[in-house]
């Protein structure tokens, strides 16, 4: 097994600590390169040292820690948020970190959150690249740590749903529809492509641009009238002629990663 090269980048001096400790005393294929208080500092740290791994504390002064994901574009570099507030989860997933955890951090999140990293990464060094579309789905599916639950605001809150649950998502201008399995509908003030970017690729995909739906609940697709899908509630929602290849591609892969699990 080969060592994760990591950095910690926090502001504060009780988080830093308490995380090194954690990872020196729970996480041995980790080892520390440096500790950084600010993104400036964390810059530095990554043009001296080969890293693959950053804990990355978000609310920091000057830069916070979405300012430092530019730079890692062309790296290997996994990325583990680590924060004391929850709202930036969704730019947290959007900026596709390796995982985020919430302070104070619980030991074995942190443990689950470093080994997905470090499958990520070995993925990379045993050439990823030459992967098939389909071993690449069957990873996602055996491994990938998914959004479970999406928290939907209400007028009255917030509703906290199971995406197992959810058929499938209709476009009404800005507005997107959720359509749950026992026929219930929330609408939220949200566009259709931020719960695109969010919801995992190997069980939601996009049919329109009006229309995602969950594989899980396909039934049967036709051409009669069109490309078409039927659900197993029995609704009916067009493929558009520019997403038909790609929809008929993801649910090749869907069944064949299915029939293999």
């Amino acid at each position: 097994m080969f060592v994760l090269n990591a950095i910690i980048v926090d502001d504060e001096e009780f988080a830093r600590s308490s995380l090194y400790f954690l990872l020196q005393e729970y996480c041995d294929h980790v080892h520390i390169c440096g500790i950084a208080k600010s993104v400036s500092e964390a810059r530095a740290l990554l043009a001296l040292h080969d890293i693959n791994l950053i804990f990355l504390d978000i609310a920091m002064p000057i830069e916070n820690g979405f300012e430092l994901i530019p730079d890692l574009k062309d790296l290997n570099v996994q990325v583990i948020f680590t924060t004391a507030y929850d709202e930036y989860a969704l730019k947290a997933i959007k900026a596709n970190a390796a995982d985020y955890l919430l302070k104070p951090i619980d030991i074995d999140e942190l443990k689950a959150a470093v080994d997905k990293a470090f499958r990520y990464i070995s993925l990379d060094k045993n050439s990823a690249a030459d992967l098939t579309k389909t071993e690449k789905m069957s990873i996602s599916f055996a491994e990938k740590a998914e959004v479970k639950k999406l928290t939907l605001p209400s007028a009255h809150g917030s509703i906290l749903v199971d995406i197992d649950e959810i058929t499938h998502i209709t476009a009404d201008s800005n507005y997107s529809i959720f359509h749950l399995s026992k026929g219930e509908k929330i609408t939220v003030s949200r566009v259709l492509k931020d719960y695109e970017e969010i919801l995992p690729s190997h069980q939601f995909t996009r049919i329109h641009k009006s229309s995602i739906i969950n594989l899980n609940y396909l039934k049967e697709y036709n051409s009669k009238n069109g490309l078409e899908v039927v659900l197993f509630n029995g609704d009916r929602i067009a493929v558009s002629r520019r997403r038909s290849s790609d929809f008929m591609e993801k649910v090749k892969i869907y069944t064949q990663v299915k029939s293999d699990k």
